[in-house]
């Protein structure tokens, strides 16, 4: 489990195929404190670590990515080079910043609008139409590994939906979401609570 609190941005430094993918990403975190098997969300994605070594503040960790997670998370995520956001997995005791996150991909939105708005940075993403039902003004989502709140929804005649973030400069600083553009892909993971008002509606209604 997660919270969508991210606290390092890691660099694939390779990839290799290997049946499944094996990825070597650097980070600027304690070697000593990342753990074999352990899981780290990697914007969005629990991983597993395979593998790890480097110096405090100068680390890196292997992780196997399957062809599955590969064909639900966003293009060009899995490059030499793209930066990922990371958090290591909820330890019991840890303060729950954001809101819980399971690491589980739901779909990919895409980036509709970015702009400046003040000293934040106002983002608009859409989301395809069987995520639509899952957003809500004012409730969490999980935007490449990063707990935020929708501002606003807007509905869309063919089922599909724009939602709404304002980034603040902190986010956008620590964070891979200050790069964002228009036409940018996004991994996306519903509220979990939204997912199970969804399904209790649904058995009501049936």
């Amino acid at each position: 489990m997660f919270t969508g609190i991210v606290t390092a941005i890691g660099t694939i430094a390779s990839v290799e195929q290997r049946g499944d993918m094996r990825l070597r990403i650097a980070a600027p975190l304690d070697p000593a404190r990342i753990d074999i098997g352990a899981s780290i969300a990697c914007s969005g994605v629990c991983l597993t670590v395979v593998e790890r070594g480097g110096s405090a503040g100068d680390a890196w960790f292997d992780v196997d990515v399957s062809g599955e997670t590969v064909s639900r998370t966003m293009p060009r995520m899995w490059e030499a080079g793209a930066k990922l956001n990371l958090e290591p997995s909820l330890r019991l005791g840890d303060e729950l910043g954001g809101h819980i996150v399971t690491g589980h991909v739901d779909s990919v939105g895409e980036v509709v609008l970015a702009r400046q708005d003040g000293g934040s940075w106002k983002v608009a993403i859409r989301a395809r139409a069987e995520m639509a039902p899952f957003i809500a003004e004012k409730g969490s989502i999980t935007v490449n590994g990063v707990s935020l709140t929708v501002n606003d929804v807007r509905d869309r005649a063919d089922g599909t939906c724009d939602f709404m973030l304002n980034i603040i400069p902190h986010t956008a600083e620590v964070t891979t979401l200050g790069d964002l553009a228009v036409g940018d892909r996004v991994n996306l993971e519903i509220d979990v609570l939204a997912r199970y008002l969804k399904r209790m509606q649904s058995l009501a209604a049936g």
